[in-house]
């Protein structure tokens, strides 16, 4: 699955084009590589989203089957393991 999609299915960015644009920026980086909006997630990667003042580092746990998931289950496709001010 697409970077900028999963983003968006999992609800940590609100619209896929935000996902892109943070992408494109280099707010994005994937296992440590700063990753474009193409690029293919596989279980296990770590996603770092940078934000203003705020890093969130959360590991892909599980790729959703459609592009459309409910609010509950968006948040089983990731676990947090930081989120920090900075």
């Amino acid at each position: 699955m697409r970077l900028d999609l999963f983003l968006k299915a999992s609800r940590l960015c609100p619209r896929r084009t935000v996902a892109q644009e943070l992408c494109e920026a280099g707010a994005v980086s994937v296992n440590g590589a700063q990753a474009k909006a193409a690029r293919n997630l596989h279980v296990g990667d770590e996603i770092t989203l940078r934000r203003r003042n705020h890093l969130l580092t959360a590991r892909v746990l599980a790729l959703p089957a459609t592009r459309q998931t409910s609010r509950s289950e968006s948040s089983t496709l990731y676990e947090i393991i930081s989120d920090t001010q900075i």
